[in-house]
């Protein structure tokens, strides 16, 4: 899908449903919050949330004192609704609205977080693309945390297509520099209670 139909999807999605009417909802986002405090987070590091949109996940890095926090999403629907959410605690975060196969960082991250937006790139150019994004974006020793869809997960998530993994097929994606230092499942409950089957993977990058 290219990034026109891209937003166009993403901004239909949200525009037809609340945040809470999602299967990705989650009140409370337990599994990132973990692994970005194993990942070595201090209240200074900056962390990126690619494909963040509407998550909580930015409320409660706000509200436990990460001083340093971006979300990125293609949908400005999503972001609005996430700063709507915040008040006026909105302005302690960068939002960014980009497509993150073609955005280029302008600075590093210490910790790159990504809960299913990945798995959507079924193209293998636009998995180059963001793997390019995502060198250029970590910094040295650096980390990334990657949330996908499971080999046993589902095929498909809002009616689009979506490429499965495990901790050794991401870590074969990513290649050269990243080390796997966690990897775990996890049973997400959706908004009407079925249940995706996940895999988080925490890698450690370094450049070379």
């Amino acid at each position: 899908m290219d990034t026109a139909n891209s937003h166009a999807h993403w901004e239909s999605v949200y525009a037809a449903k609340g945040e809470t009417q999602v299967s990705w909802f989650q009140e409370s986002p337990q599994p990132s919050l973990q692994l970005i405090e194993a990942a070595g987070a201090t209240l200074d590091s900056a962390i990126i949330d690619v494909g963040g949109g509407a998550s909580r996940l930015v409320d409660t890095l706000v509200a436990r004192g990460y001083a340093d926090v971006t979300v990125l999403d293609l949908s400005e629907a999503a972001l609005n609704a996430a700063q709507d959410r915040l008040g006026d605690k909105r302005k302690r975060v960068h939002w960014l609205a980009a497509d993150a196969t073609i955005w280029e960082p302008t600075r590093t991250y210490d910790i790159w977080h990504d809960r299913a937006a990945f798995h959507f790139l079924t193209d293998p150019n636009d998995r180059s693309a963001y793997f390019a994004g995502l060198r250029r974006g970590v910094g040295n020793n650096g980390h990334a945390i990657v949330g996908t869809f499971a080999l046993d997960g589902p095929e498909k998530c809002s009616g689009l297509p979506v490429a499965r993994y495990d901790a050794v097929r991401l870590s074969h994606a990513l290649g050269e520099g990243f080390v796997l230092i966690d990897s775990r499942t996890h049973e997400h409950k959706t908004p009407w209670d079925s249940t995706q089957r996940f895999q988080f993977s925490t890698f450690r990058y370094t450049k070379s």
